[in-house]
């Protein structure tokens, strides 16, 4: 019985490995994209463009009337749009593939302080719900462990691969936080009140954080005879070359979190999640800190708050000068990762210019993760990652993918979603 067990689930993962995408090859060819409308992902937009790249570099961005001869394969895109590709922040995106499957779950490690816990060699490039982001224009993430109070190690990832190594953009490139709450609720389970109650154990819960990281500063500072793993990993914090991504939501949580992280010399930081922001922006602009937004659709976590308070923050927030992003964590977090564009859709129906909303997905958030050199905007020299829409790419009506390359090359839009949406569609049609 053993021996068919074992047989049939050797044969269910092979299945598994032969439905994926084959990872595209490299850039041969040269590609000229003429005539369509360009986002350039920094506000910009070209009515009438000509974009063309070639060895996975974009080489030339303009007007489609310049007098410039065409490379390699021209694609007419006349009334069509171009976008770069989009970037989700904070996402457990290939961590997770079947979430009632506890061995296809590798998002999240026992214990409470775990800086040395990478993402990065958890990742499955050939997860299939990585595989159902492309058709919605999502080609890069910043892949998060969760869990505990220092989750661990993030790093950001292009989405067509065959292992993490293929797949890596930029690797470490933050420590995940969550910071406690000042607030609690009663177990109702044991008779306890639920209502929402101050913590008595808040400040028991920071000091233990503070203490943490003086800790690992005093043992980088020291001569090291016992080699500490977690310590070690918090280096590139003190040093500057890694961010902290503080997760966090209240007014006095994140005013906490930025004063005691500065004290321990961490100057470089993210705020995660940010309910409560709005209201002390001056601090936020003050140490230089952007906020990645969760979802908008959602209730807000405040009785206080007014109804509309999640699709509107990102407005409040960027016309108070502070970058924004967003990002994906809570539930159904992986597959709602696809979603992406239409939550920056959202924003832009709730105040935001649409150029500006689309920056949410595009500059903003290659800025906050320090990949803007490489992505996040169609420019000269960067990364041929973008995609070539029927419409209005932050609108599910419009977002329909005709054409996408990551660096370069181009990849297949196939899924074994898509693969089920046409077997099915095809199922009642008369003949």
């Amino acid at each position: 019985m053993k021996k068919i067990i074992s047989r049939l689930m050797l044969f269910l993962f092979s299945m598994h490995i032969l439905a994926q995408q084959t990872p595209a090859n490299d850039q041969l060819e040269p590609v000229s994209i003429e005539g369509a409308i360009a986002h350039l992902g920094n506000g910009k937009v070209i009515p009438n463009s000509l974009i063309m790249f070639k060895a996975g570099k974009i080489i030339f961005v303009g007007s489609a009337m310049a007098k410039i001869a065409r490379i390699g394969k021209v694609i007419k895109a006349n009334g069509k749009h171009v976008y770069p590709g989009f970037i989700a922040a904070n996402t457990s995106l290939g961590l997770v593939e079947i979430d009632a499957v506890k061995a296809s779950s590798d998002e999240r490690e026992t214990g409470f302080m775990n800086p040395h816990i990478r993402s990065l060699i958890a990742y499955n490039a050939e997860s299939k719900i990585v595989e159902s982001m492309r058709p919605n224009g999502v080609f890069i993430a910043q892949v998060t462990p969760r869990g505990g109070t220092i989750s661990g190690t993030s790093s950001i990832m292009q989405l067509d691969a065959w292992n993490w190594e293929d797949a890596s953009l930029k690797i470490d490139d933050a420590i995940h936080i969550n910071w406690p709450s000042s607030f609690t609720r009663g177990r109702f389970w044991l008779g306890e009140d639920p209502a929402l109650k101050p913590d008595k154990n808040y400040i028991k819960n920071i000091t233990k954080i503070t203490s943490y990281f003086k800790d690992a500063k005093n043992y980088l500072a020291g001569d090291k005879l016992q080699k500490n793993i977690p310590y070690e990993a918090t280096r590139g914090l003190f040093e500057g070359s890694q961010k902290l991504f503080i997760h966090a939501n209240g007014q006095r949580e994140i005013t906490d979190a930025i004063h005691i992280s500065k004290k321990l010399g961490i100057d470089n930081i993210v705020l995660v999640h940010g309910e409560g922001a709005d209201n002390i922006s001056d601090l936020l602009i003050r140490n230089n800190i952007p906020v990645i937004l969760n979802r908008p659709h959602r209730n807000p976590n405040s009785e206080d708050d007014a109804y509309d308070y999640t699709y509107t923050i990102a407005k409040s927030l960027t016309d108070k000068g502070i970058i924004v992003g967003i990002g994906m964590e809570g539930q159904m977090e992986r597959m709602n990762t696809r979603n992406l564009p239409f939550y920056a859709g959202t924003f832009a129906a709730h105040g935001l210019e649409k150029e500006v909303a689309l920056q949410l997905l595009t500059s903003n958030t290659a800025k906050i993760l320090g990949i803007d050199h490489l992505v996040g905007t169609l420019e000269v020299g960067k990364n041929a990652t973008l995609f070539i829409s029927k419409g209005d790419a932050l609108d599910m009506r419009g977002n329909i993918l005709t054409d996408a390359f990551i660096q370069g090359r181009k990849i297949s839009l196939e899924t074994h979603q898509t693969k089920l949406w046409k077997r099915y569609s095809n199922k009642y049609k008369t003949k």
